[in-house]
Order: C-alpha cells, then sequence, then structure tokens
C-alpha cells in the first residue's frame, strides 16, 4: 500500500495513522518473517479462486449478457429502406 497525502483523508479519520505507515518491511532474519514466511503465489490464488463474494452474481450476468444479445440481434434483423 502507498503512503497517502493529506488530500485523501480528513483528519479526523480515525485509522489515517495506519494508512499513511504503509506495508511493512522486515530484513532477511527478521523473526516475523522467519515465522511468517511469504506465501506462494500460485497457493495463494488456490485458497481465493473459489471464493464467491455475490452467490449467483455470475449468473445474473450471463442472463443479462443473453438478453442484450438477443435485443441486438432482433434489432440488427430489422432492415430499413436506405435514403
Amino acid at each position: 500500500m502507498s503512503k497517502t497525502t493529506d488530500a485523501s483523508f480528513s483528519s479526523s479519520f480515525r485509522y489515517r495513522h495506519v494508512i499513511e505507515k504503509g506495508k511493512p518491511t522486515h530484513d532477511k532474519n527478521d523473526i516475523f518473517l522467519i515465522r511468517h514466511p511469504p506465501m506462494n503465489l500460485l497457493r495463494r490464488a488456490k485458497i481465493f479462486s473459489p471464493f464467491d463474494a455475490l452467490k449467483g452474481f455470475q449468473d445474473e450476468l450471463s442472463k443479462a449478457q443473453s438478453e442484450v444479445t438477443a435485443g441486438f440481434l432482433a434489432d440488427a434483423d430489422v432492415t430499413e429502406d436506405p435514403p
């Protein structure tokens, strides 16, 4: 996370100091980094790939897309006389 400018958040924002700190950095021999090594990106992708925050959202999108496509094709079938 990049550091924010003063204009991004008001001075009354409760967690402004946390956001301004940014992402923590650790030395190679830091005890935290030894206990919690970075996760492999492939493993991380496998963990989060089955997550669907909005159940049925993809179905609704595909249904809406098919309706719009059908409407577009129906309009394209209508031939207009050229001027």
